[in-house]
């Protein structure tokens, strides 16, 4: 991003180089590449400095807009403090404290991080489960009996959906929350504290 900075003022950002009149002079865009920082900031173009101190992750917090500032010779774009997402549902109420409704009149609940990620458990083991549910309906069509492999693994992923979930409602804030999904590598292995997936049979 670059900035034109008039006076001490910014009046201008934009994301690609461009040609632009400054006074009474006509600059074409190719200034930007040939020229060397310095000249650039001669005439008041300046590259925008990227302060990400406070940006935090995305998927757990919501990070305010950039807000641009001219000092010291510079432009720099910073970011306020990030507020962090909902972690439990909320059941939502009007301006007067009352319960919101919706048209079914059933309470509105806005859903928070921990009921999100639980979905995804849900929506992940399904997928799990449903490659090797054919053997399932065999066996209550012809009492074909299950392989015990494949029946040791449908409960493994069964219970690893549970215990993950146990852990995501187990997290006290949002910090908490993402470091459990938080991948670290020790001598060449990477995990996680929420732990994988058990491996399927015919990928051992």
């Amino acid at each position: 991003m670059y900035a034109l900075v008039e006076d001490s003022t910014i009046t201008k950002t934009y994301n690609n180089p461009r040609g632009m009149t400054i006074g009474d002079v006509q600059y074409p865009q190719n200034i930007h590449s040939l020229w060397p920082e310095a000249d650039l900031n001669a005439i008041g173009i300046y590259t925008v400095v990227e302060d990400n101190a406070n940006k935090r992750d995305g998927d757990w917090y919501t990070n305010t807009d950039q807000t641009l500032a001219f000092a010291g010779g510079a432009v720099t774009a910073t970011y306020g403090t990030a507020t962090a997402k909902l972690l439990e549902d909320r059941n939502e109420v009007d301006e007067d404290g009352n319960p919101l409704l919706d048209e079914l009149g059933n309470q509105v609940v806005t859903k928070g991080l921990k009921t999100a990620k639980k979905a995804i458990f849900d929506r992940q083991a399904a997928g799990l489960l449903a490659k090797y549910d054919w053997y399932v309906i065999r066996n209550t069509e012809a009492s074909t009996a299950i392989p015990g492999a494949i029946t040791d693994y449908r409960t493994a992923v069964r219970a690893k959906c549970n215990s993950m979930q146990v852990q995501v409602d187990g997290a006290a804030d949002v910090d908490a929350l993402a470091t459990l999904f938080t991948n670290t590598e020790t001598d060449g292995v990477t995990s996680r504290p929420l732990g994988n997936w058990p491996t399927d049979p015919n990928e051992e």
